[in-house]
């Protein structure tokens, strides 16, 4: 399988509505390793990496986001496998 690496940024209602805490479970339940984490602009990042079809599949739920969240843009950038996560977390500042 392929190893892959996407940074999202998602935009809209997404901070103060546990988006980082349904990220984090939906990213564990699809074996992906890496993090989200609030930004300072109000927007949320991740970093995903694992098999290309469950990034894939990551993406779109962010379009979805959590159930109080109203997402308004989701923009990826495809960079390249670093393997260097041992699970997905959520981190707190840059």
């Amino acid at each position: 399988m392929d190893k892959v690496r996407a940074r999202v940024l998602i935009s809209g209602r997404v901070q103060g509505v546990f988006f980082r805490a349904y990220t984090q479970r939906a990213a564990q339940e699809r074996e992906l390793i890496g993090w989200v984490m609030n930004t300072p602009d109000g927007r949320v990042e991740a970093v995903l990496e694992g098999e290309k079809e469950k990034v894939e599949d990551m993406i779109r739920w962010c379009h979805q986001g959590s159930p109080h969240s109203r997402i308004t843009e989701v923009s990826v950038d495809w960079e390249e496998y670093s393997g260097e996560f041992r699970d997905f977390s959520v981190k707190y500042s840059y």
